[in-house]
């Protein structure tokens, strides 16, 4: 199944951005559903961000609308989380995962591969 690699985490300035990339390996991106789930410090794993596979639909959690952008370029077998007017509580570790015929209706049940995850730290 495919694997997962998060990059481009870390430190921030309140307003500033930041782009996070999720690289596939062992298996096209192209057949997975690709999801970014933010866990704040002390908090549970959210999920935020959701793209399908043909990127005909994409979710975005409201505290992130407008701010943060999700994309993928399935050539280059890589899925994006744009970060834009990062807010402190956008703070924490962004992780991806995969899951094939999943529509982004939903993050729960289970996924079919996470990757390790990538810290963001926002700070003046």
């Amino acid at each position: 199944q495919v694997q997962l690699v998060e990059s481009g985490g870390g430190l921030v300035q309140p307003g500033g951005s930041l782009r996070l990339s999720c690289a596939a390996s062992e298996w096209p991106l192209e057949h997975y559903t690709i999801g970014w789930f933010h866990q704040a410090p002390g908090k549970g794993r959210k999920g935020i961000a959701c793209i399908t596979s043909n990127s005909r639909h994409t979710y975005l959690e409201d505290s992130v609308k407008g701010r943060f952008t999700i994309s993928r370029d399935n050539a280059k077998n890589t899925a994006y989380l744009e970060m834009n007017s990062v807010k402190p509580e956008d703070a924490g570790t962004y992780s991806c995962a995969g899951d094939r015929g999943r529509l982004c209706s939903t993050f729960s049940g289970s996924w079919d591969s996470w990757g390790q995850g990538t810290q963001v730290t926002v700070s003046s």
